[in-house]
């Protein structure tokens, strides 16, 4: 099955959460703090498989989450940071983000690509230990590594796109100037996928050539194969339009030229625009040459390069090669798609922001980011206790209880921790 477009879900690891501890050695009087760091979480990296040439293995596998670091541990030990998760995809992966369709990265090279990066581990309690406070009981959490929704793209890099209705000669010429073996058959859409084949001109010359599945009119919009395969042109730099002059299958060679033009053109203009050479195959077939003349009038009048050939008798095709070959000579490489996604950075409002509301009696307090730092307060030590409330203070929570009415005695709740407020 040919997969070139999937869905996922990534999330790269959490950091671990930084330990509290305290020296304990025989003959060592007042040890003092000395819990560890979190490790670092795993980031979610994508990595070419040249052995790979579709996506099925994201159609059962949606979702990719990397492991979390290990907690801190005692005698200032850091916990181990997690392995990356390494996703291997067809080289001409484009990724994008999912919500706004924004490239990422085009997986095109040899690097790896960091799309996610884990949450970095907390630190432990020896890094709270002041002249005035000597024994911290708490410990900072790890933060969160980050998610993402992506669109998984696959668009072949191919030098040359073979284009035309259904059953005009594609495969059959790829087969001849190349060592690829695609379905060979006499009716409508043999190929079902893209096939793909390396044409070998000269010693060091050789360019990559793409069979693109049958185009219809309205391909476009959905009809028949070619709109699941025109993405797969979009990086070609040179086009290369096989018409069947003989007129085989009882349609008119220059009707077919300008219905899949047309389709193209719907598709994306600077497809369309791109450099394109007419072939006219099955010139075996052809009764009056006449027909043939008629075509290429028709064609270079619209100022496109005409030669014919046989694919099934490989007339002509040699002369083909060399001249795609001489065309991609004077044209720029294959195009690399850059990056647009801007990831969207919290501001530092965004990251305090806080949430208060009344419920009756007791005033509720909610904002993602004090999730993080309950997790790292002991309500059982004093100095920790100082350490939230001092959090709180420098947040603007109680300058807004105080805004909203707030009393001696009244009830606070933090994601479930409940006190008084006292002035």
């Amino acid at each position: 099955m040919f997969i070139d477009v999937a869905k996922i879900r990534v999330r790269a690891g959490d950091g671990g959460n930084g330990a509290v501890a305290f020296h304990r050695e025989k003959y060592v009087a007042a040890g003092g703090p000395d819990g560890g760091d979190g490790g670092n979480g795993g980031n979610v990296v994508f990595v070419v498989d040249d052995h790979l040439n579709t996506l099925i293995d994201f159609k059962y596998r949606k979702k990719y989450i990397a492991e979390n670091g290990a907690n801190g541990a005692t005698k200032n030990c850091t916990g181990k940071s997690a392995a990356d998760l390494v996703i291997k995809v067809p080289r001409g992966t484009v990724i994008k983000e999912a919500q706004s369709g924004q490239i990422i990265k085009d997986m095109s090279g040899d690097e790896r690509f960091v799309v996610c990066r884990g949450g970095k581990g907390g630190w432990g309690n020896s890094h709270f230990a002041t002249p005035t406070r000597q024994c911290p009981r708490f410990a900072k959490s790890g933060t969160r590594g980050e998610e993402l929704e992506l669109i998984l793209e696959l668009k072949l890099l191919a030098d040359v796109g073979l284009v035309g209705f259904p059953n005009v000669g594609k495969s059959t010429l790829l087969s001849v100037v190349s060592a690829a073996k695609p379905k060979i058959a006499n009716y409508h859409f043999t190929t079902l996928k893209p096939q793909l084949g390396v044409v070998r001109v000269d010693e060091g010359v050789s360019f990559v050539m793409a069979d693109i599945p049958g185009l219809i009119e309205g391909a476009a919009e959905g009809e028949g194969l070619g709109h699941e395969f025109l993405r797969h042109v979009d990086r070609c730099r040179l086009l290369v339009h096989i018409v069947d002059v003989s007129g085989s299958e009882g349609r008119d060679p220059i009707e077919d030229f300008t219905a899949i033009n047309r389709e193209l053109e719907n598709w994306n203009s600077e497809l369309a625009a791109r450099p394109q050479i007419v072939v006219g195959n099955k010139t075996d077939l052809v009764g009056d040459p006449q027909q043939i003349e008629r075509f290429r009038a028709h064609v270079e009048s619209l100022g496109y390069r005409f030669v014919t050939m046989s694919a099934a008798t490989a007339q002509g095709t040699g002369e083909l090669v060399n001249l795609i070959a001489a065309e991609l000579g004077n044209l720029p490489p294959v195009e690399i798609y850059e990056s647009e996604y801007v990831p969207v950075q919290k501001s530092v409002e965004g990251e305090r922001r806080i949430d208060i509301r009344r419920e009756g009696e007791l005033y509720v307090v909610e904002g993602e980011w004090l999730l993080q730092v309950l997790g790292s307060v002991n309500f059982d030590d004093y100095e920790s206790l100082t350490y939230f409330q001092k959090v709180l203070t420098n947040a603007g929570v109680y300058k807004k209880l105080e805004e909203m009415g707030i009393q001696d005695g009244d009830l606070v709740s933090v994601y479930g921790v409940q006190f008084e407020y006292v002035r």
